[in-house]
């Protein structure tokens, strides 16, 4: 299949349907609608991942010290109440389970992660502010990306405070990771890359770009999901081809619930995933 068969596959769906991809360090091979905005579900994780580790590596946080565990969050919205999440909406039973407790924020970014826990999102999110995630995104090189309240926060999107994400600002983010793992780069040192890249390596919802690679083949990526909308994006790690961005964003009718983690919208990421891997030696 030729990238225009991809296009013209890709323009029988309803609703908008972004890609990025190609080679770290190096102009696109394929995009599609790649500047255009979409609610950014969980992929704002990575953003908040990366402004957790350069606040510790500032000195300003410290990643294994215990800090308490409570579902109370500050909106983003001046003078609205506080917010709080709704366990049925998570997807992870680990960090609930440690309510009136504490936990180190390293281990609460793993979860925001590899399990796209909510609640550990705004906990961490608490503590590098979102002026440092913001940062996050100017440095990566990222132009409509904006990461404006945390999750759950119903008073400031009623007012328009949103987080929104595009295919080609992801890729721009996951590339930075990338590239600072062997270099000094922007965003953190090369330790604190590889660092966050073995945590993407590590991620366990794999319904979507995973599903479209050969089993074992290493991707440090993340995903998220509301109805209507699902992404994902990484960083593949072939064995017999060099590493290469992909990013795939759909607001389309295709994504199911909240608490729908597989849908039409997982199989149609995993076809776009296996035809650029079939591509990986000409990309």
């Amino acid at each position: 299949m030729t990238w225009d068969d991809l296009d013209a596959h890709l323009d029988r769906v309803p609703g908008t349907v972004s890609a990025y991809v190609g080679r770290l360090d190096a102009p696109p091979t394929w995009t599609r609608h790649a500047d255009a905005g979409h609610y950014a579900a969980s992929t704002m994780k990575v953003a908040v991942l990366a402004a957790l580790h350069r606040a510790a590596e500032a000195g300003a946080l410290d990643l294994d010290a215990p800090v308490p565990v409570v579902n109370d969050f500050d909106s983003a919205q001046p003078g609205a109440p506080r917010f709080a999440n709704a366990q049925p909406y998570d997807n992870d039973d680990a960090v609930w389970d440690r309510i009136g407790g504490t936990a180190s924020l390293r281990w609460l970014a793993d979860r925001m992660i590899v399990r796209s826990s909510n609640l550990a999102t705004n906990l961490v999110l608490g503590h590098v502010g979102l002026p440092a995630v913001a940062e996050v995104w100017a440095l990566a090189g990222a132009r409509n990306s904006v990461t404006g309240r945390g999750i759950e926060d119903f008073a400031a999107r009623e007012a328009g405070i949103t987080n929104t994400v595009t295919a080609a600002d992801l890729a721009a983010l996951l590339g930075a990771l990338a590239t600072g793992a062997d270099t000094p780069g922007p965003l953190a040192s090369p330790a604190a890359c590889t660092t966050m890249l073995d945590v993407l390596l590590a991620q366990e919802h794999r319904e979507d770009l995973a599903a479209g690679l050969p089993a074992g083949t290493r991707i440090a990526h993340k995903n998220g999901w509301v109805r209507g909308v699902r992404h994902g994006a990484g960083v593949v790690l072939p064995d017999d081809a060099p590493p290469y961005l992909i990013a795939v964003c759909t607001t389309t009718d295709l994504a199911g619930s909240e608490d729908q983690v597989e849908d039409d919208a997982c199989l149609l990421i995993a076809h776009i995933s296996a035809q650029v891997w079939a591509a990986r030696h000409q990309l």
